[in-house]
């Protein structure tokens, strides 16, 4: 119980603050417990915040999951792009996203390598999650007959990524005007006309 307590706690305090900014004494101060009660569980601050950030990155998986479930009987068009604008909502509003986010794209150099890979696993991972999604359209004649699923996959996971960027360096405004303009040519090129 402890030890998800911890992470919860710890959780904020790095979505906050980042890795450096973070501090074990606030973490374990606020959970209620003594700073070396902490390597009860955890061996340090990077197996910590490699295991808040494995956590975080398994919620996000299990958004996308949970609303490609929800949105299955809405039109194509109508599920990618709530989704996109599901997930700029989501970043606003939860802790998980901005730490996952934040640490993918700008994570503590000396565990750069653990990011990344993690990083890259669960990109690979949310791609399979929409690929059923566009080989059903594929399936349903909705793409164009020029776009395999694959190609259609990997265009919309460039739209995510660009909305991804907007979302850590521009502001909302930015966000939504970039988020427009991709999403148009991105639609105007898989659908089916």
């Amino acid at each position: 119980m402890t030890a998800n307590k911890i992470m919860e706690v710890a959780l904020r305090h790095f979505a906050r603050s980042g890795f450096e900014g973070a501090s074990l004494a606030d973490i374990s101060a606020e959970v209620g417990i003594k700073k070396p009660s902490i390597y009860n569980h955890f061996k340090g601050k990077d197996e910590l915040f490699l295991a808040v950030y494995r956590l975080v990155a398994a919620r996000e998986l299990s958004f996308v999951e949970e609303y490609l479930k929800r949105a299955n009987r809405d039109s194509l068009d109508k599920q990618l792009y709530d989704f996109l604008l599901g997930y700029k909502e989501r970043y606003e509003r939860e802790d998980d996203t901005k730490l996952f986010l934040r640490t993918s794209f700008f994570p503590p150099a000396h565990l750069k390598h653990d990011i990344v890979k993690g990083g890259s696993l669960h990109i690979d991972k949310m791609a399979e999650l929409v690929k059923p999604v566009f080989r059903s359209a594929a399936d349903r004649s909705l793409l164009h007959p020029d776009i395999t699923a694959e190609q259609a996959v990997g265009a919309f996971m460039a739209v995510l990524d660009g909305l991804f960027v907007e979302m850590l360096y521009g502001d909302e405004e930015r966000a939504i005007q970039r988020l427009g303009a991709s999403w148009h040519v991105f639609w105007r090129g898989v659908k089916n006309n």
